[in-house]
């Protein structure tokens, strides 16, 4: 897991990948609006003389333990673009620029500077469990799809309680945390309910498949903080372990339930890509 950092996938780069999801509408839970940011606009290297984008931070996340300190500050002076004590500030997407004592989104302009309701400036960094299973017959018999020909995948989704939106159940990495870590705490805490199934879950999530690891296209992101993930692929191939077990939502979801995985799923930010590189790299429906 040390080297995940350098194993970034292609999907998102900046100066070529456009986010959609944080731009050119209302803030969550606010009444704030973007301002407006063009295809042509969203990199900083495209000349914007008009730019003037609100700032905005949540009201809640003052005095939170999980969130930094107001910016920009004569006292406070993060360390940026490394590991800041505990706290990672650290991007997938290499060194980010910091204008104004404020880090700065390295995809590009979102409409808003501040916060938002996310808790660090620059990198807010997560991890989302993808598990999987093959999607079987009531005699047990794995399905393949009928154009394909290929088998179909099942993964594990919740529905967000904030836009109601289906996800990946991850979760944010709390500081000096190992992510290992954090992608079964948060499955298990989002997705799961077990009793006496704790050393298979527990043998499970020991060893994943490296999906993503980057800038996800969140729409709480802002030009000064923004979410990046890790994903991992946690098969179970013959259904026998996490496959079999209860899924009950979490707090922090109002549905859980097995998906199948195709090219029509539509999920929360950028998931449905990183769900198609799963199906790709098993080799399965897409």
């Amino acid at each position: 897991m040390t080297n995940l950092k350098f194993m970034m996938a292609s999907m998102v780069k900046p100066g070529v990948f456009r986010h959609v999801m944080c731009r050119n509408s209302m803030y969550p839970r606010s009444g704030v609006l973007r301002f407006p940011v063009a295809d042509e606009q969203v990199f900083w290297s495209e000349p914007y003389a008009e730019y003037c984008p609100p700032s905005y931070t949540a009201p809640h996340i003052g005095g939170q333990v999980w969130a930094d300190a107001p910016l920009p500050s004569e006292t406070i002076q993060p360390k940026w673009n490394q590991n800041d004590g505990q706290v990672n500030r650290e991007s997938f997407h290499g060194a980010y620029e910091v204008r104004d004592g404020l880090p700065r989104n390295p995809i590009g302009r979102t409409g808003l500077s501040g916060r938002g309701s996310l808790g660090r400036w620059g990198p807010n960094h997560a991890a989302d469990p993808i598990v999987t299973r093959w999607k079987r017959d009531a005699n047990g018999q794995i399905v393949a799809n009928a154009a394909t020909g290929k088998n179909i995948l099942q993964m594990v989704a919740i529905q967000r309680s904030d836009n109601k939106l289906w996800a990946i159940p991850g979760g944010m990495v709390d500081p000096g945390e190992n992510v290992t870590v954090t992608l079964k705490r948060e499955f298990t805490e989002e997705a799961l309910n077990f009793t006496d199934k704790a050393n298979m879950v527990e043998k499970f999530f020991k060893e994943g498949l490296h999906i993503y690891s980057g800038y996800v296209d969140d729409f709480r992101n802002t030009d000064n903080a923004w979410m990046e993930t890790t994903a991992l692929n946690f098969h179970d191939e013959d259904g026998s372990q996490v496959g079999q077990l209860e899924l009950v939502a979490g707090d922090d979801a109002s549905n859980v339930r097995w998906t199948d995985v195709d090219g029509s799923l539509k999920l929360h930010a950028n998931h449905s890509d990183i769900v198609r590189d799963v199906a790709i790299k098993r080799g399965a429906h897409w």
